[in-house]
């Protein structure tokens, strides 16, 4: 089946007044850093958080006005459950979504609050399809694709609809990817609209499926993923999506957890925006140069904002690592009194905040009569991280800094 322009404006029509026409904003700020212009579409405000649900609804609504629908099924443990259950209940139709056991419960609230019945099956998202697939069976339910579906992709790419209406001029569009749905449906959109628009997906480097199936030229899947961005985590991406990206896609980057993680800051401080890892993946890569923005519009897709509470410290901490702002590091000294206070000393001349201290007497390192102290502080940067350690040097510590 070929995406048609057609299919992508039938799609916008189906969802009106269920979707939002999400924000399109320029940043000053990380312009400033790319050397271009940055403009960001904050999908991440988009109804459940997410721009699964336009892909969801879509379907539904193709379902609904071709009869062909009594209730509809889906297995997620993430977003695409939420826009199903959303998308469900405003055609009226029963949802279920099964989820794994392990599900955080939040996630689980938050599909029964949009109205859909949750089934918690299974240690893995494979279990769970297999449950998904009995009920289907069994109550003659439709199962809804997360994104291997032309109806689902021409829904996500209305996204490219609203972009092109807005800001028509624009050079790039950077788009997330897991199993290809979104930049399926961007790309075939832009190409059927302006062809001069280069359209980049991106991956995270333990989840990169979809970049191998791009660069060897047919599908590939991995064995396993790994990558803090759970929401593009997809080892085994769709046959239709693939075929579609390699058509349409201009080229694919992949990002480290550690550039994810640091994109996420930077739009907590400068945009007070909270950015699921996988939506902050595509402005990690025009920070970290693998897109070139310089002299260039370039639209960030913030693709959701669905990042789980608990978890958000951890981006955080790693965000400031990756960052330069938060340092660990060993030195040795005698074991003696007002030596530690000596070391408190120069550190508090340097100006780094001291986060932790701990006392390791028991390294098998040690002499009789030595002590290792660990050390975790906030800097304000590499420069200066860089100063602190040479400042430490010059008054006779050792200095290690250790893996974060």
């Amino acid at each position: 089946m070929e995406l048609t322009l057609r299919e992508f404006e039938t799609a916008k029509r189906r969802l009106e007044g269920i979707v939002h026409k999400t924000e399109l904003c320029r940043s000053t700020t990380f312009s400033d850093m790319a050397g271009g212009e940055v403009w960001l579409k904050c999908e991440n405000r988009q109804k459940t958080g997410s721009f699964k649900i336009r892909g969801a609804a879509n379907k539904i609504g193709a379902l609904v006005e071709r009869g062909e629908v009594k209730a509809v099924v889906a297995s997620s443990a993430g977003n695409h459950a939420q826009g199903v259950a959303f998308a469900a209940h405003s055609h009226g139709l029963p949802a279920t979504i099964v989820m794994p056991k392990a599900a955080p419960i939040a996630k689980v609230q938050a599909t029964e609050g949009y109205g859909a019945r949750v089934v918690l099956y299974g240690d893995c998202y494979d279990e769970a399809f297999g449950r998904a697939m009995e009920i289907c069976e069994s109550e003659g339910a439709t199962f809804l694709h997360p994104f291997d579906d032309y109806e689902v992709m021409a829904g996500q790419g209305t996204v490219a609809l609203e972009i092109l209406s807005e800001l028509p001029t624009v050079d790039t569009v950077v788009v997330p990817v897991g199993g290809g749905g979104l930049l399926s449906g961007v790309a075939a959109c832009i190409k059927k609209v302006n062809p001069r628009v280069r359209v980049i997906g991106v991956q995270a480097e333990g989840a990169n499926a979809v970049y191998q199936s791009f660069k060897a030229g047919k599908h590939v899947s991995t064995n396993g993923v790994s990558t803090i961005a759970d929401g593009i985590a997809v080892g085994n991406p769709g046959e239709h999506t693939v075929e579609t990206i390699l058509k349409y896609a201009d080229d694919m980057v992949t990002v480290s957890d550690n550039e994810i993680s640091a994109a996420i800051l930077l739009l907590m401080e400068r945009t007070k925006q909270i950015v699921e890892p996988s939506g902050a993946s595509s402005l990690a890569a025009v920070l970290s140069g693998k897109v070139d923005a310089r002299e260039k519009k370039t639209v960030c897709l913030l693709s959701g904002g669905n990042i789980d509470v608990s978890f958000i410290h951890r981006v955080i901490d790693q965000g400031l690592v990756s960052r330069h702002r938060r340092m660990r590091f060993t030195t040795r000294m005698p074991d003696a009194p007002g030596r530690l206070i000596e070391v408190l000393q120069v550190l508090a001349g340097t100006g780094a905040n001291i986060l932790e201290i701990d006392h390791d007497r028991l390294s098998g390192l040690l002499g009789p009569n030595e002590i290792l102290v660990h050390v975790a502080c906030e800097v304000g940067g590499e420069e200066h991280g860089r100063s602190v350690v040479e400042t430490l040097k010059k008054a006779g510590y050792s200095v290690k800094i250790d893996a974060q």
